[in-house]
C-alpha cells in the first residue's frame, strides 16, 4: 500500500517491534525502518503535557538541538534533514497504561515539519484522535489552527515551515472552526 501511495517516493517507518520490521522487511527488502526505543510512558501524559507547555518545548528547532524532553532524538542525519511532506503518526502503542504513548512522535513530527529549511508546508496526520494522548497532543503540538480537516479517528494537520518567519508563534492563533 506505502509504495503505491507514494510511488517513486520516500517512505520511511520509524517502529517500535523489531518483530514486526523483520517480517515486513523479509517480504519487503527496499523498506526503510528504523527501531524507535521510546522513553515515555502513557500514564505519565498529563506530566509531559505539563512540560510540553515550557518555554524549551514552544521553541521551534531542530529536533536533535531541542531542548524538550518529548523530542525523539538519536536517529541519523538524514531523518532530521529530509524536507517531509506527509508524516503519519500511527504509533507507538498507546493504548495500555505502560504503553510507550505518542506524545513523543506527535511532538516531534511537529518540529520536523516546522523546522524544513525549504519553505514548504507538512502535511502531519494523526491517527486513533478518539483517545485522549492522540486528540490533546495533536491539538497542542500539531495546533489547531494547523487543522484542516478530521475524517472519523483520523485528523489532519498542514504545517508550514518557520524557518525564515522570525516571530512566528509555536501555534497560530485558534480558529473559530473547529472540528474537534
Amino acid at each position: 500500500m506505502w509504495a503505491s501511495l507514494n510511488h517513486g517516493g520516500r517512505t520511511l517507518f520509524l517502529e517500535e517491534d523489531k518483530v514486526w520490521i523483520n517480517t515486513v522487511s523479509k517480504k519487503f527488502p527496499s523498506l526503510e525502518s528504523y527501531h524507535v526505543v521510546y522513553d515515555t510512558k502513557l500514564k505519565d501524559s498529563n506530566k509531559l503535557m505539563e512540560l510540553g507547555k515550557t518555554e524549551d518545548c514552544k521553541s521551534v528547532s531542530d529536533p536533535r538541538d531541542s531542548k524538550c524532553a518529548l523530542s525523539l532524538k538519536g536517529f541519523p542525519a538524514d531523518f532530521y534533514e529530509t524536507q517531509w511532506d506527509l508524516i503519519m503518526v500511527d504509533a507507538p502503542t498507546g493504548f495500555h497504561d505502560e504503553a510507550p504513548g505518542r506524545m513523543s512522535a506527535i511532538y516531534t513530527a511537529g518540529l520536523l515539519a516546522r523546522n524544513r529549511y525549504d519553505g514548504g508546508e507538512t502535511d502531519v496526520f494523526v491517527h486513533d484522535v478518539n483517545r485522549p494522548v492522540e486528540d490533546e497532543f495533536s491539538a497542542a503540538f500539531l495546533c489547531r489552527g494547523y487543522l484542516k480537516e478530521q475524517q472519523g479517528r483520523l485528523r489532519h494537520f498542514t504545517i508550514p515551515s518557520h524557518r525564515g518567519r522570525s516571530g512566528t508563534p509555536f501555534c497560530p492563533a485558534d480558529v473559530s472552526r473547529r472540528l474537534f
